[in-house]
């Protein structure tokens, strides 16, 4: 409306010719909401309270009278208080365009009085107390203007004399060195780590090259063994049918042997065992037959020197009769085989049989025992020293009556 009027929020309505006041202003403050205006009897102006900024460059000298060009950032804006608004509307209401150059120099002016009263090292290593100490500085007079300073800051320090740049050359050389070093380091690592890669490249291209020749070699051991399936194949067959025949002819062969076991070593064997075990059992009929023979021959020795032993013993005791009967008895197989030697070539007729045959023996017996008592009346008997038996009689080997003798061209027969 033409007669209301209402300020921005960055903006302070001062009214003047109303009756009334803030504190002790001539005029009336309105911010944040709207007010009527009389027209003629009262006038409304504006001040804006935004936020403003001015750059400070100004050639300063240090305590040490080393020249530097300082170059920083002031920002500022009007209070929001009453006070303050009714300070910056009293100085500035008409010169708002010129209040950043106005603070500007109020600022510079403290700067240098500080930059003044400090080194070079203490202004580049102590940026902020530099920058809080020129806001300490110009509180008292921003606070008259209605000013609130929100930031101060140091941007760059100029050194035309070149102090600042000797005085780093040793920290700047050593940088400079770390610097080499490092690169050199860094050098270093990639040239160690470019030589790890190409190792390790190397590796497995090798490694590659030896799987492919390996599937290759492996491809080829296929292919070959495919090649080789068929006569491989053929070649077997036949060995089987080797081996089929090799089992047959050994089969064969183990019939044959148990067919010449059967058939020819087994009779052979049983043939051998009978003939060993015939010529053991005529070894050992002959050796009992020997045994026999020497253990009668043994029997015979003893006897007969028993016999000697007992006409000895009889001799000296005077007994030759019994001499003379016991040389009887001996000497009867020589008269037996004397008269079997009269006989032997005659062709004999036995007429009684057995019984002259018991007659013959039984004449010869007695005859035997003739002769003995013959010798026992003979004087020679009973002193003669030797033992031998007198000859027999010419009528002694007579056959008896009942044996006649027959030509030797005619047959012989008996009944």
């Amino acid at each position: 409306m033409l007669f209301w009027h209402v300020p921005a929020p960055n903006e302070a309505l001062l009214i003047s010719g109303s009756k009334r006041r803030a504190g002790d202003a001539q005029f009336r403050i309105v911010t944040g909401h709207g007010c009527w205006v009389l027209p003629v009897k009262q006038k409304a102006s504006l001040l804006s309270l935004s936020l403003r900024e001015t750059e400070i460059s100004e050639d300063c000298v240090t305590q040490q009278g080393i020249r530097l060009a300082v170059r920083a950032v002031a920002v500022f804006k009007v209070g929001d208080d009453q006070p303050s608004i009714a300070n910056a509307a009293r100085r500035f209401l008409d010169e708002q365009a010129s209040m950043e150059e106005l603070v500007g120099r109020i600022f510079a002016g403290h700067l240098r009085s500080i930059v003044g009263g400090l080194t070079v090292e203490q202004i580049i290593r102590e940026r902020d107390r530099v920058a809080q100490e020129v806001k300490d500085g110009s509180h008292s007079e921003m606070e008259k203007l209605g000013i609130v300073v929100d930031a101060l800051q140091i941007q760059e320090i100029g050194d035309t004399s070149g102090y600042i740049t000797n005085l780093a050359a040793p920290d700047a050389a050593a940088v400079a060195s770390a610097a080499r070093i490092a690169q050199a380091r860094a050098d270093q690592e990639a040239t160690e780590r470019e030589q790890q890669a190409a190792a390790l490249k190397a590796e497995y291209e090798r490694d590659t090259a030896i799987k492919r020749a390996g599937f290759r070699a492996e491809t080829e051991q296929y292919n070959a063994r495919a090649a080789q399936a068929g006569p491989l194949s053929q070649a077997r067959a036949s060995q089987e049918v080797i081996e089929e025949q090799t089992a047959l002819a050994e089969r064969q062969a183990a019939l044959a042997a148990q067919r010449l076991e059967a058939e020819v070593r087994r009779p052979a064997d049983a043939e051998a065992y009978r003939l060993r075990t015939l010529a053991e059992a005529q070894r050992d009929q002959v050796r009992y037959e020997a045994d026999a023979r020497a253990y009668s021959e043994r029997a015979v020795a003893q006897a007969r020197a028993d016999a000697n032993n007992a006409l000895a013993s009889s001799l000296r005791d005077g007994n030759q009769e019994l001499l003379a009967a016991n040389r009887t008895v001996e000497n009867l197989p020589a008269l037996a085989e004397a008269a079997a030697e009269g006989i032997s070539g005659s062709q004999l007729t036995v007429l009684n049989g057995t019984d002259g045959l018991n007659e013959i023996a039984s004449a010869v017996v007695g005859q035997g025992l003739a002769i003995l008592d013959a010798l026992k009346k003979s004087p020679g008997t009973a002193g003669g020293a030797s033992g031998a038996a007198p000859p027999l009689a010419d009528g002694a080997g007579s056959l008896p009556p009942k044996v006649t003798r027959l030509k030797q061209d005619g047959p012989a027969s008996g009944s």
